[in-house]
């Protein structure tokens, strides 16, 4: 693969001191590299980078040439647990660059542990290594599972023992480096609308057309306003959908954990369903289940509201409303187009399709058959008839209760068969990332730096995304 020219960027200029402010980047007292996404350096002209040069730049956040000469911590409001709170912002991370990919897209690449900010509070601002090794696991699981998610370009661990009272402490410490389409987040509008800056919130819409909407772009700012929502509200719809699809819990769907280009980022508490269940919550800190697996949809929407809400500062209630009520039918497309996707099969007509995904989710649901194992087994339908019965579950499909999911399976066609002919069909077992393997690959580097079952899992994991082909 030839390696696409480095374009550096600095659109984040654009925007005044009222959006970000200059900081310094945490003096680490050692850089080890965990990981690096060369896929993706290929991507974006950086994979000529050499081991010291890497660390040079995502350890020591020496500036890349042509972008950002200094970090800046984003400015930020946004409602946690549907709680309002002015005191956050980047308070452990900051955006380190901007770059434009082949397709000429807006990129950042952002810090998560680079040290404390003005708005860290009374945080350290850094990171836990078993945090950085659980973002480069989901945001790589959910990219295979085609979710327009950020991707962890860079994990180095930086040699300092943290404290913290979810873990047992003192833990290893790390810098986490992702890559992303944007960082603005509903809480960057929700900052402006808190201090009822107008001049903000039009600015923020213009830096938002012009570099992920122009076909938004209106003749005025209340125009743009409104288009800006509405492409917003069918990213978020389609985002929401990928998640519902992937079996995955993000756990923290904070306003400050959404952005604008509806690309899933920041990666706690998260957790992949072992088996069908709407309730099932990912944060142990969710004692009320508000962001569980079946509520994210809802969520969407409601965080939806809170963007829009920013928008009146220069627009019409009427236009924003109108966007709003697109969620709905944007989101039920978006739900059985991406299950679709997932099982390998076309649609047939909307009757037909949801009451596949009916019959199919009634029985996960009552034999709480293994989520991905299902979908392993049974990617392309009728095509994995043989394969599913070889299928460590295997008595479960040749039960009663499976006959109806069966013949909805086979009333649908598969899309790209010939994708079964790769070598990942060929084993017994699908890449799972259920708790229990996080935590036994995590034992291994806590207990004897072991970092071969990681390398084997982001192996597996990579090769599924090539076999599924799924974005």
């Amino acid at each position: 693969m030839t390696s696409a020219p480095f374009r550096p960027e600095r659109a984040i200029l654009e925007l005044d001191e009222r959006f970000h402010t200059p900081v310094e980047p945490a003096a680490f007292p050692q850089r080890t590299i965990r990981w690096r996404n060369q896929r993706w350096a290929e991507e974006v002209g950086l994979a000529g980078l050499s081991d010291a040069e890497w660390v040079e730049h995502f350890g020591k956040f020496e500036p890349l040439k042509g972008s950002l000469e200094k970090p800046l911590a984003l400015a930020y409001h946004g409602h946690q647990f549907q709680s309002y709170n002015p005191q956050i912002g980047d308070g452990r991370g900051f955006l380190f660059a901007q770059l434009r990919d082949g397709q000429g897209r807006l990129l950042d690449l952002g810090t998560k542990g680079s040290g404390q900010t003005p708005w860290s509070r009374q945080g350290d601002g850094r990171l836990t290594l078993k945090g950085g090794v659980r973002e480069i696991m989901a945001a790589s699981m959910l990219e295979a599972l085609g979710v327009y998610t950020s991707k962890a370009f860079s994990l180095i661990e930086t040699g300092e023992q943290l404290h913290r009272n979810d873990e047992p402490s003192p833990t290893r410490s790390s810098v986490l480096v992702r890559l992303s389409h944007s960082h603005m987040r509903f809480g960057t509008f929700q900052r402006a609308a808190y201090q009822g800056d107008a001049d903000a919130i039009g600015k923020l819409v213009d830096y938002c057309t012009r570099h992920f909407y122009p076909q938004a772009a209106g003749a005025d700012v209340a125009t743009s306003a409104a288009n800006l929502l509405r492409e917003v509200v069918a990213r978020t719809a389609d985002l929401c959908a990928s998640w519902m699809s992937a079996g995955f819990v993000h756990g923290v769907l904070n306003t400050d954990n959404m952005v604008v280009t509806g690309e899933s980022f920041d990666y706690g508490p998260w957790r992949f369903l072992p088996y069908s269940d709407p309730s099932f919550t990912a944060a142990y800190f969710d004692e009320q289940g508000l962001y569980a697996f079946g509520r994210q949809p809802a969520t969407g929407l409601w965080n939806l509201g809170q963007f829009a809400s920013c928008l009146t500062l220069v627009a019409d209630v009427d236009p924003l409303e109108k966007a709003l009520e697109t969620y709905e039918p944007a989101y039920r497309e978006a739900f059985r187009a991406r299950m679709l996707a997932v099982l390998g099969l076309k649609a047939k007509d909307e009757d037909s399709d949801l009451a596949l995904l009916k019959a199919l989710f009634g029985w996960m649901g009552e034999t709480r058959a293994s989520w991905p194992q299902v979908f392993f087994d049974w990617f392309c339908g009728p095509a994995s008839e043989s394969r599913a019965g070889r299928s460590p579950i295997a008595s479960l499909y040749a039960a009663p209760a499976f006959e109806s999911v069966q013949r909805a399976l086979f009333d649908h066609e598969p899309v790209r068969p010939e994708r079964l002919a790769h070598a990942y069909f060929s084993g017994d077992t699908p890449m799972s990332l259920i708790i229990e393997d996080v935590e036994a690959i995590w034992a291994r580097i806590a207990e004897a730096d072991d970092w071969g079952p990681l390398d084997a899992l982001m192996a597996h994991i990579e090769t599924a995304r090539q076999a599924l082909a799924l974005r």
